[in-house]
């Protein structure tokens, strides 16, 4: 069905991105040809991943080796069924955040509107990169600079907060990566003599004693500082300082999924399932997992400010993927490979519909959003799916996700695993179900407030509600989803 696609080169695909953040810098003084490039970057980039699909399916990714630094370290590409999951996510999303991020900043009054746009399609680019990596030093580089190009990112708006927020958010990320991620990858290449990424693990107990696997997946696992593990998860609530469009872009599009993605990864094909449960770290990283998956949404609950809310939250639901990655279940796996897919539209469409309800009617706080669906029913409708969807409610293709992973926790006899689940999920309902309940069952506390608000513009409200649609379309999408990850998993 898709042979019509021509297939280009991995390196291709990642390139995209970056000569569109080119034009889009070179442009930045002219709004018409800047806000051209803008939207027409990620059609190309969004046909150039699709065009990689039937290769995949078919058992047939394609690779390109780049440069060799040395005997078994090299930069290289290889399109294997979880990158595929990512890169489509990514591609897919950014079609619609796009006509969303232009639409609220220049609502919003917002100035240096090239250079957002620029460093948002470097952030896209990096993430290709990562989703395309045939191996740990390949992943590492385009890593760091998706850390770099979203600091600009986090710190638009200029002021002392963003300023700070953007300061802690790229010094743990840094931090995390270069203290703990690098050393860990030196390692692992001085034993293995390679970085690449194989189906059933790189590393064994011939090859490393007991100790030092423990320790190295100790180092890769909180190095990997994008998915967010307590207690390096600071970074994420800190960035709620940055405009909504890039809090979408962090949440749902490109960071925190880089992060899980290379849990996932990491997991899968330098480890192996098998050999990861044999290390004595092991259970320690599982519950310190799950431990995060209830924590941050026990914070979730208590949170006001409607975005911090929805930053806790996607600290907890990262937690399900890491948690899911370490049960070592096939099934497990997978259900954490699907939820990086659900939790992306599903997050997307809270994020945007936060920074809608802040356009039409300068709202910020849960407590003051008493009345609101009634005047802006089609963002709070689209909050309500989007909701369901994170939950693991149907119809939306949450559901499904969360089904897997606790279906998978079951068959591999972790049952305080599979308590822990359904905990995280009642308290999922309780942070975010109130604000619909509010805006929709309450009367306004502030009449003349509720009374001035409407809709965000067609820029924003478009985009929002075909991504809350997205999340219904997945329900039923649901088994291609597995199919395309059944694959990955040795």
């Amino acid at each position: 069905m898709l042979d019509w696609i021509p297939t280009v080169s991995p390196l291709s695909v990642v390139l995209i991105p970056f000569i569109g953040a080119a034009l889009i810098a070179l442009a930045a003084s002219r709004p018409f040809l800047r806000d051209l490039f803008c939207w027409l970057t990620p059609i190309p980039f969004f046909i150039a991943v699709l065009g990689q699909l039937p290769n995949v399916l078919a058992g047939a990714g394609g690779t390109q080796a780049l440069v060799a630094l040395l005997p078994g370290l090299e930069i290289g590409f290889a399109i294997k069924p979880l990158g595929m999951m990512f890169a489509l996510l990514a591609s897919t999303l950014w079609l619609l955040a796009t006509p969303y991020a232009l639409g609220y900043l220049k609502h919003a009054g917002h100035s240096n509107i090239g250079r957002f746009m620029a460093c948002y399609a470097i952030a896209l680019g990096a993430a290709a990169g990562i989703a395309f990596s045939e191996n740990l030093l390949t992943l590492y580089i385009f890593y760091e600079i998706l850390s770099i190009s979203t600091y600009p990112l986090v710190a638009h708006s200029g002021d002392k907060t963003s300023r700070d927020g953007a300061r802690t958010y790229i010094a743990l990320l840094l931090v995390t990566s270069v203290g703990l991620m690098l050393p860990a990858m030196v390692w692992i290449w001085q034993a293995t003599g390679t970085l690449s990424f194989t189906s059933g693990g790189i590393l064994s107990g011939e090859m490393l004693s007991p100790a030092a696997g423990a320790l190295l997946l100790v180092l890769l696992l909180f190095g990997i500082g994008k998915a967010a593990l307590m207690p390096f998860h600071r970074w994420l609530p800190a960035a709620m300082v940055a405009p909504t469009p890039v809090s979408a872009l962090l949440h749902a599009v490109a960071v925190v999924k880089a992060g899980v993605f290379s849990v996932l990864t990491v997991v899968l094909y330098i480890f192996g399932l098998d050999y990861i449960v044999t290390l004595a770290t092991h259970p320690f990283m599982l519950y310190l997992a799950v431990f995060t998956m209830l924590a941050a949404s026990l914070v979730a609950i208590q949170q006001d400010n409607l975005k911090a809310r929805l930053a806790y939250s996607t600290v907890s639901q990262l937690a399900y993927i890491v948690t899911g990655a370490l049960l070592a279940v096939d099934l497990a796996a997978i259900g954490g490979g699907m939820h990086m897919l659900m939790h992306g539209f599903g997050k997307i469409t809270l994020f945007f519909c936060a920074g809608a309800i802040y356009l039409g009617s300068g709202i910020k706080t849960i407590s003051a959003m008493d009345g609101l669906g009634r005047r802006m029913p089609v963002t709070m409708i689209a909050f309500f799916i989007g909701a369901l969807c994170v939950i693991g409610l149907p119809p939306t293709g949450g559901f499904w996700s969360k089904l897997y992973l606790v279906t998978g926790a079951w068959s591999a006899g972790h049952y305080v695993v599979v308590g822990a689940f359904m905990l995280s999920t009642l308290l999922n309902i309780g942070y975010l179900l109130p604000p619909v309940m509010r805006a929709f069952l309450k009367p306004p506390a502030d009449e003349q407030k509720i009374a001035k608000a409407k809709e965000a513009p067609l820029l924003c409200l478009i985009p929002l509600s075909l991504t809350a649609l997205g999340t219904i379309v997945l329900f039923f999408a649901a088994g291609a989803a597995f199919n395309l990850l059944s694959p990955a998993i040795p």
